[in-house]
């Protein structure tokens, strides 16, 4: 086996020289292309760095075709990379520095102003490509599959960065499952939704890099009107992709898949967040002969570890199932007692396996408390991670997304879990978005939906019929859309703290 992502871009560079990998709005690069900017950085990095490996590489820059050759170029030169959003607010970028400590920074000349205090290689002033040399060759030798790949940094529900430590063998698998259960080649033409930050956005690069795919990089205004995602669906012809429900929200709220319906598309795999029903049964409706699969797992398990691939009809009061566990993935559903549960029975879904990432950089508290030995086993060392997410199995054996641990309330007596509530509103007609959070302070559920014009009196309605009185809001808001975090999901925190200045 290859161990090593760099390995896989030699290989797959020497099998399509001169086929596209990535294309942004303005450039593109080739597969060889790709992996002669990656050497030349791993080049620049290695005298910057004096040949010290095992190195944090921040990765500064706009999403684009630079940022891959960047990640690949850290990769090369024996370090670890994480990526950076260049919009996000300086006290967060000075947070995530703060943990970080980036040996160098790789970004531009619009943005190199901002990571002033470090010392940096500007991708728009890349020096020519030198030729290989034996310490680059060396240094791949020296790499195992066990080392670090990349830090991803993620708020979680605390808001707080946690650096997340993900290895080449994480990927490797990932990916290798990814290729054996969606048949991805290099006839694949993927349409990237994900920020680089967000780590859905590894299955398109990785992917690609494995398996000669190419992919074309979204800009973000697209998603702002369906007509304009659908058209460039097909413009692009692009035939698989993998977004958060929230971007395939945009083309289902609209008339754009009934007047425009992606036509090329044949893989539409989603994760990141509940896919409302209703909005996936508006995409089978007009792209009907795609294959639609629903992935699901933390940032700490290496994206995903279950799969549902879509294979019945759902009303949309149901909730899609997330599936089972993804090849060489173990997954544990354990009770309070850390038993496993009964049939019917909610529990915490735990992840076992060579996808679990080393833990948290610099924060051996948290790793701590969420990467534990396994309470099944007291023979051997296993480690297990504790996703916070509550689930059960359905009738099929299947697994169902209930809600976080942490959106599980006490209210009037009652364990209420936000998830089931937000379910029910999301099949209101009306409804394009919603989430459920708790007001502490007035001891009450409130429910914020989008768009603004929804009739509030009837989505209670709504809801009364459907839930007990204990489980129905005591306020309803709306808006024209609700706030969204840097990858694309509803921002609790921020709908929090509204809720705290007076909503």
């Amino acid at each position: 086996m290859i161990n090593t992502v760099v390995r896989r871009l030699q290989k797959i560079a020497a099998r399509f020289p001169d086929k596209v990998a990535f294309r942004d709005q303005h450039e593109s690069v080739t597969f060889a292309g790709l992996d002669n900017r990656a050497r030349s950085m791993a080049h620049i990095i290695h005298q910057k760095l004096n040949g010290a490996v095992k190195q944090p590489i921040g990765i500064y820059l706009p999403k684009g075709t630079h940022c891959v050759e960047a990640f690949m170029g850290a990769a090369y030169s024996g370090n670890y990379y994480s990526p950076l959003d260049t919009a996000m607010p300086k006290e967060r970028l000075d947070t995530i520095m703060n943990v970080l400590a980036p040996a160098l920074i790789v970004t531009d000349t619009r943005h190199q102003k901002d990571v002033s205090a470090y010392p940096v290689i500007l991708v728009d002033r890349l020096e020519q490509i030198p030729p290989e040399n034996d310490d680059l060759r060396d240094i791949l030798d020296a790499v195992i599959d066990t080392d670090i790949l990349y830090v991803m940094f993620t708020s979680g529900s605390t808001g707080n960065p946690k650096g997340v430590i993900v290895t080449h063998r994480a990927v490797i698998d990932y990916v290798d499952w990814l290729t054996d259960t969606f048949s991805f080649d290099e006839n694949t033409v993927f349409g990237n939704q994900a920020p680089f930050c967000f780590d859905n956005s590894v299955l398109d690069i990785y992917s690609a890099i494995t398996n000669g795919c190419e992919t074309v990089i979204m800009p973000e205004d697209i998603f702002l009107s369906g007509m304009r995602v659908c058209r460039y669906l097909n413009e692009e012809r692009i035939n698989t992709i993998f977004w958060v429900p929230s971007a395939m929200a945009v083309a289902a709220s609209s008339k754009a898949l009934e007047k425009a319906p992606p036509s090329c598309l044949q893989k539409i795999l989603f994760a990141g967040e509940v896919m409302p029903v209703r909005v996936l049964n508006a995409w089978r409706k007009h792209v009907p002969d795609a294959l639609y699969a629903n992935l699901y797992g933390p940032t700490e398990i290496t994206v995903d570890c279950t799969c549902y691939i879509v294979d019945r009809e759902f009303d949309e009061m149901e909730s899609l199932p997330i599936g089972r566990a993804c090849k060489n993935t173990g997954v544990l559903v354990l009770n309070e007692k850390d038993l496993p549960v009964a049939r019917g029975e909610i529990g915490e879904l735990c992840v076992r396996g060579s996808c679990l990432a080393h833990g948290y950089y610099g924060d051996p508290v948290r790793t701590q408390a969420a990467f534990v030995q396994n309470p099944l086993n007291d023979k051997y060392p296993e480690k297990i991670y504790r996703t916070g997410d509550l689930v059960r199995y359905n009738e099929r054996d299947e697994l169902v997304f209930i809600g976080r641990k942490d959106h599980q309330i006490k209210h009037q007596g009652y364990r209420i879990e936000l998830g089931e509530i937000e379910t029910v509103a999301a099949s209101a007609p009306e409804v394009e978005s919603c989430c459920a959070i708790y007001d502490e302070e007035r001891r009450r559920i409130v429910l914020c939906a989008s768009p603004a014009e929804l009739d509030k009196k009837e989505l209670y309605a709504h809801l009364k019929q459907r839930l007990p009185r204990y489980m129905l809001p005591g306020l309803i808001t709306a808006e024209n859309a609700l706030p969204l975090n840097q990858n694309g999901k509803i921002d609790r925190q921020v709908l929090k703290n509204r809720l705290r200045e007076g909503l």
